[in-house]
């Protein structure tokens, strides 16, 4: 998240996530065929789920890279899980491959997942400015500055109406 004493917030509803991502899909639909998926995981699960149902691709396969550590602040990445041995030996280069994330914030994890994958179509639902450079596909940008509140991180509560906000 943004330094800034005072970061906007984009709180995202499970339907507007699950709108978003069919759009996605949509938008992908043209792009491939696209014979395996990789999610980045844990924010890719979902749209990744909903891309795959959407495109009908079953091979479908996570790289777990650990990247926001307390929520507030990017930490060093780490790669705790690599993409198979199956995936890469069958597409070179990552041809015929679609990544899938929520979001790219400052795209220093898909250019990870890039290197592994150079050839591959890259799509995420959100992305800020910094890191679209870095992908091939979105569908909402968002300023630097703001912080998506993804439905599996919230609960039902009141929203400050945002004139109230500082």
């Amino acid at each position: 998240m943004s330094s800034k004493a005072n970061p906007k917030v984009f709180p995202v509803s499970w339907d507007q996530f699950h709108r978003d991502a069919r759009a996605l899909a949509w938008r992908l639909a043209g792009s491939g065929p696209f014979t395996a998926l990789i999610c980045i995981t844990r924010g890719g699960l979902v749209p990744a789920a909903i891309v795959a149902r959407e495109l009908e691709i079953r091979m479908i396969e996570t790289v777990c890279i650990a990247s926001y550590h307390d929520y507030a602040t990017q930490g060093d990445l780490q790669v705790l899980k690599p993409i198979c041995d199956r995936i890469l030996s069958t597409h070179k280069q990552g041809a015929g491959v679609l990544v899938v994330d929520d979001l790219v914030d400052t795209g220093k994890t898909v250019r990870i997942v890039r290197d592994m994958l150079p050839e591959a179509h890259f799509a995420t639902v959100y992305a800020k400015p910094a890191g679209r450079p870095v992908i091939d596909t979105f569908i909402t940008e968002v300023s630097q500055d703001t912080w998506i509140y993804f439905p599996w991180d919230m609960g039902l509560s009141y929203q400050e109406p945002i004139a109230s906000m500082p």
